[in-house]
């Protein structure tokens, strides 16, 4: 992996709150990952805050090559880093690798 970059987990965690406000943006984008993640929405401000929820925020986005791809587009971002931040995110802290 030459040549990437090393995100730290609050880069990431930055990265998957962008994720989630590009889903927020569109209420269908919105309502296929409140489904898909079983959170209600009146819960989704204080789930924002666990760095594994923000990490399925980016689950959910790799999951969908076209809603990645938009999103890395319009976060001006390759869509490796979607990757790179979500293990960031599955790190506990402490953790180097």
């Amino acid at each position: 992996m030459a040549g990437r970059a090393i995100i730290s987990r609050e880069a990431a965690e930055t990265l998957a709150i962008q994720a989630l406000t590009f889903l927020a943006n569109q209420p269908e984008r919105l309502a296929r990952f409140l489904a898909t993640t079983g959170i209600g929405p009146d819960s989704l401000r204080k789930a924002a805050r666990e760095p594994l929820f923000l990490a399925g925020v980016l689950d959910h986005l790799a999951t969908d090559e076209l809603l990645l791809k938009e999103f890395a587009a319009e976060a001006e971002i390759d869509p490796l880093a979607i990757g790179d931040a979500r293990a960031a995110l599955a790190l506990r802290k402490g953790d180097k690798s």
